[in-house]
């Protein structure tokens, strides 16, 4: 187990730091799109990328550039929202996506406004569609990238740390016992599942969230109930 786990951080520390530092601003950059950011898994990228840093100044570089992989993707999505609207739900990839997404993409942005932004970039299910959506929606572009900006910045800070902290661990396991690997495996077990569960309750709050903005939906449509849009231009 030690000879898996130490050959996987020496290989990543082998690599050019700025050359790790621009793939993991890519791979979040391509998991924030839409569509792609499907099956492009930009945060284990970002936690292996983390195992090679070597102090301070390293992990502020590699938050930089994962943050502004995470605003250029979600910018991006932003804007193809805005010019390409509904012709990006009615296209075979839109379609395949399930109306049901959708549909909770709007209630989220529609009631809830920047912080369904920001909230969606901690859920898988909903943090490529979002994006898009709020540019649909007519959400101002300052509204969309002040509470992205926060929530990528903490994202990435979180997530450098986690791999950065990991690394350390173990090899402060693996210097002070003989199966330090074994040891840091079970406390990493550990704290995925704690990190797992933590998600999930984000989740079922998202989807509280949801439920209760189609709900106002209805009652909108229905004429029982009159708001004022979450989401306003200023183009």
């Amino acid at each position: 187990m030690n000879w898996v786990l130490e050959w996987l951080i020496s290989s990543v520390q082998s690599v050019d730091g700025l050359m790790r530092d621009v793939f993991a601003g890519l791979a979040i950059l391509l998991e924030t799109s839409l569509f792609v950011g499907l099956i492009v898994p930009g945060d284990t990228v970002v936690l292996v990328a983390a195992t090679g840093v070597t102090d301070f100044a390293d992990a502020l570089g590699l938050i930089g550039f994962v943050l502004l992989g995470s605003l250029i993707g979600e910018s991006t999505g932003f804007w193809v929202g805005r010019f390409f609207g509904e012709r990006i739900r009615a296209s075979k990839l839109g379609q395949k996506l399930g109306a049901g997404v959708w549909s909770m993409a709007d209630s989220f942005v529609e009631t809830r406004g920047g912080p369904a932004v920001a909230i969606s970039r901690f859920l898988p299910f909903l943090h490529s569609v979002v994006p898009v959506t709020a540019g649909m929606a007519k959400m101002r572009y300052r509204t969309f990238i002040s509470w992205t900006t926060l929530a990528c910045a903490v994202w990435a800070s979180i997530y450098v740390a986690l791999g950065f902290f990991a690394r350390s661990s173990y090899e402060e396991f693996a210097s002070k016992f003989k199966f330090g690997g074994y040891i840091f495996m079970a406390v990493a077990l550990i704290f995925i599942l704690a990190f797992y569960f933590g998600k999930k309750a984000l989740e079922r709050k998202a989807e509280s969230m949801i439920s209760e903005g189609e709900a106002a939906r209805a009652a909108i449509a229905g004429g029982e109930l009159v708001v004022e849009p979450a989401a306003e231009s200023d183009i």
